[in-house]
């Protein structure tokens, strides 16, 4: 592609031009011999052709509101920046903008990624793992994975949800039933269920009456545990993986492993 065609990529035809294509392709010239006579890209010739024949006119028309500081050009190169180092910073970003020639402001950078579905946020924390531990890892799991039983317990609103709603309104609108979340007298209730599954199903699910402590959790897993695991078919052998909640944490010698060194 020659210099001056891919300057005219970028770049608006002069009007003049424009009128030259039009012209030549009246004259029944077609599409490829105008781009080689008049050293203009073919789509560009078949866009301004197009635009004729749909307003009648190849004269740029009234743009909607101010026009983008980048281009959509600029905008790729920036999106695919981000996504060859997510690290990156705005002000990275803006030194790359400037050096391709379109100089903006970080918030119209910023902009210009939301647009492209690219949002700012704090990178998680892992373990720095190497390949072979990631490899190691994974055969663990596929090998572990069918003798595990796992926990977990959680509260059920039997009316709505506890936690705050937003919504978007206009100012004196905050009364209008679309806007508003419906609640009933004494919090319409919650129930607190305990429930176990492994990779061949779900176990047992059990409600739990009054607030969860270290001996009630003990009774569950006494008279749940071992009947879920059966029916489930782990096998004697298991590894139970229970939740990090601390209020259910139990001490008891039956259940404490380490506890047991002390019966040898």
């Amino acid at each position: 592609m020659s210099e001056q065609m891919r300057i005219m990529r970028s770049k608006e035809l002069p009007e003049e031009l424009r009128d030259r294509i039009v012209a030549r392709h009246r004259s029944g010239q077609g599409y490829k011999k105008i781009s080689a006579a008049l050293k203009v890209p073919k789509s560009t010739v078949a866009s301004i052709i197009l635009k004729w024949k749909t307003f009648g006119t190849t004269r740029t028309l009234p743009r909607a509101g101010r026009p983008a500081k980048l281009s959509y050009r600029g905008r790729r190169a920036l999106v695919r920046e981000v996504k060859k180092n997510p690290k990156i910073t705005v002000a990275e970003l803006q030194r790359c903008s400037r050096e391709m020639g379109e100089s903006c402001r970080k918030s119209t950078i910023t902009a210009a990624l939301h647009q492209s579905g690219l949002y700012g946020r704090v990178a998680r924390r892992k373990p720095l793992l190497s390949a072979r531990h990631m490899k190691a890892r994974m055969e663990f799991a596929k090998k572990q994975r069918n003798k595990i039983l796992w926990s977990d317990e959680t509260k059920i609103e039997l009316f709505g949800l506890n936690s705050k709603r937003y919504v978007w309104r206009k100012p004196g609108t905050a009364h209008h039933l679309s806007n508003t979340v419906p609640t009933v007298k004494h919090g319409g209730g919650s129930i607190m269920l305990w429930g176990c599954f492994s990779a061949a199903g779900t176990g047992r699910l059990v409600a739990i009456e009054g607030k969860m402590n270290a001996a009630k959790y003990r009774d569950i897993l006494d008279e749940n545990l071992l009947q879920s695991a059966q029916d489930l078919r782990l096998g004697r052998r298991f590894t139970f993986q229970q939740d990090k909640g601390l209020n259910t944490f139990c001490t008891h010698c039956m259940l404490n492993r380490i506890d047991h060194v002390y019966d040898v």
